[in-house]
């Protein structure tokens, strides 16, 4: 098995249960081993991938991840698949030592770190947003302000009579 030449490794991120992750199929893929073989060696060191580090992904969650990629790469899958947060692909680098491994690593860690930018891009982009949103609802406010004032000033004064004047002897 070989491995795949992926530039954008933050689009093999998902969230799932609030945490950012990495499928067990596309970690193996990248560094050219079995899937197989990567859950063997996860299992066979399970002591270091608490539930903050790996998890497997319920029936309901696998379906929603096939909906979301629409070409699914996997017929029937027995067993469901492992998904790794950052922290559990970090520890990947010391259950899978190779050179490749840890080549790979380096790479997927900076693919965390540029989806948490591209995350806090949009958390500065929602900030200016709401500031220029309550900017403008003040701006509205005073023109509405503005607009009931001239209307309660013309309501108040008394209408100048239409038509001729008749002046009174």
């Amino acid at each position: 098995m070989e491995q795949v030449a992926v530039r954008n490794y933050h689009s093999l991120i998902y969230l799932f249960r609030g945490m950012k992750v990495m499928l067990d199929s596309d970690l193996a893929l990248l560094y050219g081993i079995p899937t197989k073989a990567l859950k063997q060696q996860v299992r066979r060191n399970i002591k270091r991938f608490p539930n903050d580090f790996m998890f497997e992904l319920t029936k309901s969650e696998f379906e929603n991840l096939r909906s979301q990629i629409v070409t699914s790469s996997w017929g029937g899958a027995r067993v469901m698949p492992m998904v790794f947060t950052e922290q559990g692909v970090a520890m990947l680098s010391s259950v899978l030592s190779s050179e490749k491994a840890i080549q790979i690593n380096i790479e997927i860690m900076r693919a965390f770190s540029k989806y948490r930018a591209i995350l806090k891009g949009d958390e500065d982009l929602r900030k200016e947003v709401n500031l220029l949103d309550s900017k403008l609802n003040e701006a509205f406010k005073f023109l509405l302000d503005k607009i009931d004032a001239l209307h309660h000033k013309q309501s108040s004064e008394k209408p100048e009579p239409i038509g001729y004047r008749i002046k009174d002897k």
